[in-house]
């Protein structure tokens, strides 16, 4: 059929046109929460996010930003990027599919029929449009985010290792491999997801290499694919900043040159060696020359150099002494390796190398001191560290710790510490204390590996944080007792048995956090509410009321809400189970050659199977995670989906196979066509996963981040401080990219334990002055007062001793002892670290009550008190964030407001809860008590900055889809609402607080937001009650009872033991039934008797939890 490839090459375009015109219908036209505000922001300006970078990625999205000028639209060019480039992915799918399908249908691989060709095409376009419509891939196609890039280079990549397969035997093959290797640096530059392509990789090599491959072979290929992993991944990307940190310190500290010097001395040194290697194994002139560039190559790339200090560099040498005896080895006059193979490596390092080097961005524009900064990695070894994610910490993998155990400790002098492994240097730059000094850097830490009283092998249950997490998931873990030595006495801890530990691998991590998620994509799902474990939240169904009731209880009885949510797609297995045939089909196809019958189908589905496994299992494996994660992780997994979707088009192959093997005999073209019905498979999974991936008309995340930040007081320059991605990450877009509030300084409490995030809050920032830090940087640096401890009675007893000196007293304690800036200065930045502490848990700010009356501030109180109390009461410790905090409210004198975000939990603000006055989506940090008071609402200004300042995303829209991370969102606004008006009530501004109640129905409307007690609804109804609209309140109540009603009749329903799960859920749901009862009684409601029944009802059905 000589027109096939024509054809094939159009229906792939095709099926990227499809893919194109779903993403771009349905993308976010504004940014999305989690990270992508930040890798918005990333793009547009080329600034610095967080670890490890996704360099590459900015690059792409600062050209698509190029395409608008419109500020307002950078966010939807970068979305049109992501849906360009997953479409982009769909294309290769479709490629990948039809290659496998054409050797196993044609004849020698090669297309002689329609029938043969109508049944690849119809193959690939289904297996293509199935991984179109799935819900994980779509969902990462329509943000801007990293996972649609990495997704495309897999895609990419798996098809360009098709392509070398087909031309393998051709001149000028190498080329393939060479570009594969060059995607593969691309893709450090985006996501590392992508090197685990490489096993798939190596197994094609193999099978083409070997005409009679074998067990052993296999096995032999993937252990060198796992090497070849492990080289990139801990050879290269670790390697070369390792040798360029040598470079450095050469040239910084032993020849006194600025900073940077030896980093470019070294690239330039490694290009040159690299591209010398080349020349000698092009020309092949001299086999010794060959041999020692060869050497010289990999050893400049740090390839050998695992490890750090002596031991690394001893580890090095001998590996290259073994390499180059390796490299000289030769068999009657053939060097085993050769000459080719030698050029061709060296050629896909050097693509490696190019690819690589889009992390430059990176050192550049940290060296540029951009506002978003991330780790500041502005040389070798901040790069190295930021590369290496150090800031999240690790898990162990193999052999490690239970959560039970604790750190083992060691005595040193007269006192326990923790035992650990010293690790490698960690280099920073020395502060210069004159311009005069050279450049500098020094050790200011050893890198730890903390080493535990009990370890065991494959810890799956590692982390001592989740401990009651680990409990509640296995419903209570029995153990085993073990002895072990603690503090210089035999001490006994339960730890998990090793069967409990494998229950919960398999269970949790493989069961609920993978299978679950490949399920949603291939049978069905069942809300897009995060689960964990329970039977009504995020479990896959199929849609077949049999099988979802025999593991999920009767789903026919959860609660309306439940069965209406948009995220509810059932696709009855229909995917999976065309999957599945493709599979058995492929395993056991043989194809007749010239050689006779080969196994084709079996080598294919070797090569899919690794790339199935190590793009999801070997992924499970690795992360090891621990229960309650913050949000769902499905798209950590999509390569696994992408691989499965190749098994689904093969199933299409597999049906028109069988149907002309013993329905239509030799009219292989009606089994084609009859084949071409699968087409509805994905169909009817487009019908499903539409509502819930269609983002358009959703602004949420822009404007709930303006919300933020429009609350804050304009014109004097106010300090916003967050914690978390959803209350910052969005906050930086409105600001970065839209230039919103650019006055107003952001600053995340979580990054201010830091302090290269302390040197970008001294430095000023768009319209917004530097931070009032007056710390000096070597008072605030790593390792230097990272928590300062609280020591009630130090000061007592300073003064006791001083009380009969008077002068030496105000010398060393100030005029005021317990003054907060005379404790900074005189014992926190004291340089006797003996010192550095907090010597009272009671300290107070003097009041400068004109600066509070300029301030504009609301008078929380009577009159304006003449210091500020401040309780450290119950603290041990008081860390560098917090202690940032106390500077900052020192040195503002309350003319630069202080604000924290309401989203901010109580933990991280120093204790200063009982001065806030909310303003807004924000609290103002005040001199007032307000707690005592009462007046913690500035009810003027929050009324103004709702009705005339915040926009709500498009709320309005009954149409809109809003997941469980908006609806959280959502939820805050509206019970701001309702807390406002419920204040504007009590200070009896009836008109105001019945406009807000109106204006949270027309903004926030029940339609698609809906009443609860955790959205404030209840409040609201009390509103309507108190205004004498009895109407509304029984509408708002009776939603919120009857909801209620279901989740408990839902629970009723349930065996005691699940019943027993959800005790949490079933508390919140009679407490929401009980205030909506007590509703109805003040109004008089002719609803009040039913819903009391109900209650009745359900408190005697479940007192065993009521009442605990």
């Amino acid at each position: 059929m000589k027109q096939f490839k024509l054809i094939d090459t159009l229906m792939g375009w095709i099926a990227f046109a499809i893919a194109a015109f779903v993403y771009c219908s349905t993308i976010e036209p504004t940014a999305s929460f989690w990270d992508c505000p930040e890798f918005i922001t990333t793009a547009f300006k080329l600034e610095v996010g967080h670890p490890p970078g996704a360099p590459f990625f900015m690059l792409t999205g600062n050209i698509f930003s190029q395409f608008t000028d419109d500020p307002t639209k950078v966010a939807m060019m970068v979305n049109i990027m992501s849906a360009l480039l997953s479409a982009a992915c769909i294309m290769f799918l479709f490629w990948s599919i039809s290659h496998l399908a054409r050797k196993l249908v044609g004849e020698n691989g090669q297309i002689k029929t329609w029938g043969q060709g109508l049944t690849v095409e119809l193959a690939a376009m289904t297996g293509a449009l199935a991984y179109t419509f799935s819900d994980t891939f779509w969902y990462s196609a329509v943000e801007g985010e990293v996972y649609a890039y990495s997704s495309l280079f897999t895609a990419v990549v798996f098809w360009l290792i098709l392509k070398w397969e087909d031309n393998a035997d051709k001149p000028g093959a190498d080329r393939w491999l060479i570009l594969i290797a060059y995607l593969t640096g691309l893709s450090i530059g985006v996501h590392l997801l992508n090197l685990l392509c490489l096993p798939a990789l190596v197994l094609v090599w193999y099978f083409k290499r070997h005409t009679n491959p074998n067990v052993k072979g296999s096995l032999m290929a993937l252990l060198g694919s796992f090497v070849l992993v492990a080289i990139v991944l801990y050879g290269i990307v670790p390697g070369i900043v390792k040798v360029g940190g040598w470079f450095e310190l050469l040239f910084v500290n032993q020849l006194s040159m600025p900073f940077n010097t030896g980093l470019v001395i070294y690239i330039f040194i490694l290009i040159a060696t690299v591209l010398w290697a080349i020349r000698e194994s092009t020309t092949q002139k001299s086999r010794l020359r060959m041999n020692l560039s060869f050497i010289a190559s990999i050893g400049m790339l740090g390839i050998p150099f695992y490890g750090h200090g002596i031991s690394s560099i001893v580890m090095g040498v001998l590996a290259m002494v073994v390499l180059y005896f390796v490299l000289n080895y030769a068999k009657d006059g053939i060097h085993w390796i050769s000459a080719r193979l030698m050029n061709t490596t060296l050629l896909c390092l050097l693509m490696i190398m190019i690819g690589y080097s889009s992390y430059a961005v990176i050192v550049i524009r940290s060296e540029a001191n951009t506002p978003m900064d991330q780790n500041s990695p502005e040389d070798v070894f901040t790069l190295g560290s930021y590369l290496a994610r150090d800031q999240y910490g690790d898990s162990p993998l193999l052999y490690g710790q239970p959560y039970s155990s604790p750190v083992k400790m060691e005595v040193k002098g007269q006192y326990y510490v923790p035992s650990f492994i010293e690790g490698a240097p960690q280099y920073q730059r020395v502060e210069k204390k004159t311009e005069e000094e050279p450049d500098r850097y020094e050790i200011i830490d050893h890198k730890k590996k903390y080493i535990y009283a009990y370890n065991m092998l494959f810890p799956r249950m590692h982390s001592e944080r989740h401990k009651s997490n680990y409990e509640e998931w296995m419903g209570g873990i029995k153990g085993k007792n073990v002895t072990i030595d603690y503090l210089g006495e035999r001490k006994t801890i339960k730890v998990p048995t090793m069967m409990e530990n494998l229950y919960f691998f398999w269970s949790y991590q493989v069961n609920f956090m993978y299978w679950r998620y490949f399920m949603w994509n291939f049978a069905g799902r069942q809300n897009d509410i995060q689960g964990h474990g329970e039977l009504e939240h995020g479990n896959w169904i199929t849609g077949i009321p049999f099988f979802d009731n025999l593991r999920l209880d009767d789903q026919s009885n959860l609660p309306t809400e439940l069965r209406e949510n948009k995220g509810r797609n059932v696709f009855y297995c229909l995917p999976l189970l065309l999957g599945i045939i493709g599979l058995v089909w492929q395993v056991n196809k043989r194809i007749s050659t010239k050689d006779g019958m080969v196994d084709e189908g079996v080598k294919q589905f070797w090569v899919v199977f690794f790339l199935f496994f190590m793009t999801g299992l070997a992924i499970v494996l690795y992360l090891n995670q621990t229960p309650v994660q913050p949000r769902e992780r499905d798209y950590a997994y999509a390569g696994s989906f992408y691989a499965f979707a190749i098994w689904i088009g093969l199933g299409v192959a597999a049906i028109s196979d069988l149907l002309n093997k013993y329905v239509f005999k030799k009219k292989e073209v009606y089994g084609a066509v009859l084949s071409g019905l699968c087409l509805f498979v994905p169909v009817q999974m487009a019908s499903q996963t539409w509502d819930d991936h269609d983002r358009s008309g959703r602004y949420t995340c822009r404007d709930f981040g303006q919300n933020y930040l429009m609350s804050l007081d304009e014109g004097k320059s106010p300090i916003i401080f967050t914690n978390g991605d959803n209350d910052t990450f969005p906050l930086w877009y409105c600001q970065e990219t839209e230039g919103i509030r650019t006055d107003a300084r952001v600053c995340n409490l979580s990054y201010l334990q830091t302090d290269w995030y302390i040197d970008q809050m001294k430095r000023p920032a768009y319209d917004s002055p530097a931070v009032p830090i007056k710390w000096k940087r070597l008072q605030y640096v790593t390792g230097t007062r990272e928590g300062i401890s609280v020591r009630p009675g130090e000061l007592e007893r300073a003064i006791e001793i001083l009380k009969d000196d008077p002068q030496a007293m105000k010398e060393y304690l100030g005029d005021n002892p317990y003054e907060l800036s005379n404790i900074i200065d005189r014992w926190i930045l004291n340089d006797n670290e003996d010192l550095q502490c907090f010597p009272t848990d009671s300290v107070v700010i003097t009041i400068d009550k004109d600066a509070v009356r300029r301030s504009g501030m609301m008078i929380a109180g009577d009159s304006i008190p003449d210091v500020m109390h401040i309780s450290l009461k119950g603290k041990r410790a008081v860390y560098k964030s917090e202690m940032m905090i106390y500077e900052m409210l020192c040195r503002t004198n309350w003319e630069r407001p202080l604000y924290v975000a309401c989203t901010v939990g109580s933990d991280n603000y120093g204790s200063l809860g009982n001065n806030f006055v909310r303003e807004g989506l924000v609290d103002r940090i005040t001199p007032f008590n307000t707690k005592k008071s009462g007046m913690t609402m500035d009810t003027e200004r929050m009324y103004d900055n709702i009705m005339n300042k915040f926009r709500f995303g498009g709320l309005d829209n009954p149409n809109i889809y809003l997941d469980e991370t908006v609806l959280r969102m959502c939820y805050t606004h509206r019970r701001l609402m309702s807390s406002l008006a419920m204040q504007l009530m009590r200070e009896n501004k009836f008109e105001k607080a019945e406009n807000i109640v109106r204006y949270a129905e027309e903004v926030i409307p029940a339609q698609t937001v809906k009443h609860n007690y955790m959205s404030g609804s209840l409040d609201l109804a009390r509103v309507w009650l108190m205004l004498g609209n009895k109407q509304k309140a029984e509408e708002i109540v009776m939603s919120i009872a009857g909801n209620s009603c279901e989740y408990l009749q839902w629970y009723a329903g349930l065996a005691p033991k699940i019943q027993n799960s959800c005790a949490n859920d079933i508390l919140y749901n009679v407490y929401q039934l009980n205030a909506s009862v007590d509703i109805l009684a003040d109004a008089e409601s002719e609803k009040h008797k039913e819903m009391d029944d109900m209650l009745r009802m359900y408190h005697m059905m479940f007192q065993e939890y009521l009442y605990r």
